[in-house]
């Protein structure tokens, strides 16, 4: 058994235990084994001391969160602690910036040093991909970038789109017209704009047209300038589909397209087009590739484990015929 004394000495205790200790609750929720104190200026840990360890990294960027945005919330606590990411707080020293403030106060920014190479990339470039595992912010760190420039007035529009591909569901038996139908498969998109705009706002936009979200296909014959377009899970984009989304691209545009090369939905005699355009793209200027992996993940710290146990498992079926040689990314 090992004791330790954390001293709190850049912010104030009571911004890091929250209004009625509401944040130091979430630390003992989040760390049953150990035995945690506050005593004033100091918390007092008592337990293993590999828990010890382990506690002092999330502390510290509980503690640098505070003293960049002056603001610790439940959700920020939640947040850091539930992240498996085990980047410490001298690997976060990357630029603060907020991209959005969202609903509630949130505060939207890149969380991981991948997710800002994200920011500073589309800072520098107007067509970039984003691959990596579920998780890992490739989508809600592309939104967010174009609700930032919208209101930046950067752009007029944004434009969100994914292949409306049946994973293992008929689209056919669902209910209702079209819209109806594909809604649930555009449904992540809907959420991370809530997350970032108020609820009419966000209803105006949709209802005028300022945003818009639509399957791949709607977006064939079109010349799509002076917007801001994401198309996401592109790993279910044939070889043609992408080249005509990256054809649509006007004089006046930014496109980010995100994908996850390791869940392939596509019937088993197609290939992925986002697959094939690692190759064929790579060296152009103006274009960039980010990858994104498992210390990006900022979500329950078991999806970390669940995505390494299928990544030790072997290939098989449609993954294998399209992935190829890509798995290292």
């Amino acid at each position: 058994m090992t004791e330790k004394n954390i001293l709190i000495e850049s912010v104030n205790p009571l911004d890091v235990f929250g209004v009625n200790d509401s944040n130091f609750k979430i630390l003992k929720k989040h760390f049953p084994k150990l035995k945690l104190i506050a005593r004033g200026t100091e918390i007092k840990v008592i337990g293993d001391e590999a828990e010890i360890i382990s506690f002092e990294k999330k502390f510290a960027l509980l503690i640098l969160h505070l003293e960049r945005f002056g603001k610790l919330s439940e959700y920020d606590v939640n947040d850091l602690l539930s992240s498996e990411s085990d980047y410490t707080p001298q690997d976060l020293q990357f630029g603060s910036d907020v991209l959005v403030h969202g609903r509630n106060g949130k505060l939207i920014k890149a969380r991981t040093p991948n997710q800002q190479r994200m920011v500073d990339s589309c800072r520098r470039n107007d067509l970039i991909f984003a691959i990596g595992p579920a998780g890992t912010g490739k989508t809600y760190t592309a939104v967010a970038l174009a609700v930032q420039a919208l209101r930046n007035k950067e752009i007029r529009r944004i434009i969100l789109t994914r292949p409306a591909v049946e994973a293992g569901e008929n689209l056919g038996f669902l209910p209702g017209d079209l819209k109806d139908k594909l809604d649930p498969y555009l449904q992540p998109l809907y959420d991370a704009l809530r997350d970032m705009l108020p609820s009419q706002k966000l209803l105006g936009y949709l209802e005028e047209g300022t945003i818009e979200i639509a399957p791949l296909a709607f977006m064939r014959g079109r010349t799509l300038d002076n917007v801001f377009a994401i198309l996401d899970e592109a790993q279910n984009a044939t070889e043609n589909q992408l080249k005509m989304f990256l054809t649509r691209m006007g004089a006046s545009a930014k496109f980010i397209v995100t994908g996850d090369i390791t869940q392939i939905d596509l019937p088993r005699n197609q290939s992925s087009g986002l697959i094939q355009v690692t190759r064929i793209l790579n060296n152009i200027p103006g274009i960039d590739f980010i990858y994104l992996n498992e210390k990006d993940i900022i979500r329950h710290k078991l999806v970390v484990q669940i995505i390494n146990a299928y990544s030790n498992q072997p290939k098989t079926g449609n993954n294998k015929q399209n992935n190829g040689n890509h798995n290292k990314n």
